[in-house]
């Protein structure tokens, strides 16, 4: 059994590679992070997406203080997080509508997935995404309400992600979600109840609820989607899996927190 110790220190490892993980942000790490070192640290991924929610959340308030209109504030916080996270689930969605959308097999969806160039139907989702997100957080408008918005959406996007990832097998025999494999069961419970933390702080007892049972339903149906068109999950069906999360997310924060 590790002493205090030498938990606490294990958990701020796993923070710390959550982060590297998941951001653009220039932490010095020791080594190459591992498939085996973000299964383990996924436990922290609503904290890491929490943190991205807030530089989303700076920008805007620093939009609003300046007196900008609530639709350029939120455009300029839906580009801060962009940039936090150098655009690593919308790629995942833009490559997963294209071979969907544009693969006859399951083979050839795989290749299109893989291939770094965007097509018709990777585009028209990042637009719905980016425009959905977009009108929400304008819908909202007030700063610290969006603020608890986009933290809790950010981290409680990110928690369902392990749990999604032990309940779908992987498509490939290699890449980014074979490497991960199955987070351990202790870190996708924990991952989730963090997220459920995260959605009754903005939300609501009640309002957490019906947000949790909206992930629910749509990571099912995501789950049975990937089934049927590739016979499982891959690193990019997760980015997807996370910006649909994102967007449920955050338009029942809008129609519960709109001021």
């Amino acid at each position: 059994m590790d002493t205090p110790g030498a938990l606490l220190y294990r958990l701020a490892v796993d923070l710390k590679t959550s982060i590297v993980f998941c951001t653009r942000w220039p932490l010095a790490h020791p080594k190459p992070i591992t498939g085996e070192d973000v299964a383990r640290a996924s436990w922290a991924l609503p904290i890491a997406g929490a943190l991205v929610g807030a530089a989303g959340a700076l920008v805007y308030w620093i939009s609003f203080r300046l007196g900008l209109p609530a639709a350029l504030a939120a455009g300029l916080a839906l580009a801060a997080t962009l940039i936090a996270t150098g655009c690593l689930h919308e790629d995942g969605l833009a490559d997963t509508a294209d071979g969907f959308g544009g693969g006859k097999t399951v083979a050839d969806k795989l290749a299109i997935m893989r291939d770094s160039h965007i097509g018709t139907y990777g585009v028209c989702a990042l637009m719905i995404s980016l425009v959905l997100r977009w009108s929400a957080v304008t819908a909202i408008a007030y700063s610290p309400t969006v603020t608890m918005a986009l933290i809790a959406t950010h981290a409680s996007a990110r928690a369902a992600l392990p749990m999604f990832m032990r309940w779908v097998p992987q498509a490939r025999s290699d890449g980014l979600s074979t490497q991960v494999g199955q987070p351990p069961a202790t870190s996708s419970v924990a991952a989730t109840l963090l997220g459920l933390v995260a959605l009754s702080l903005a939300l609501g007892p009640i309002g957490a609820l019906a947000a949790l049972c909206l992930l629910l339903v749509a990571n099912v149906l995501l789950a049975w989607l990937c089934m049927g068109q590739i016979r499982g999950q891959t690193g990019d069906v997760i980015g997807a899996t996370e910006q649909v999360n994102e967007t449920l997310v955050l338009l029942t924060c809008t129609a519960l927190l709109k001021a």
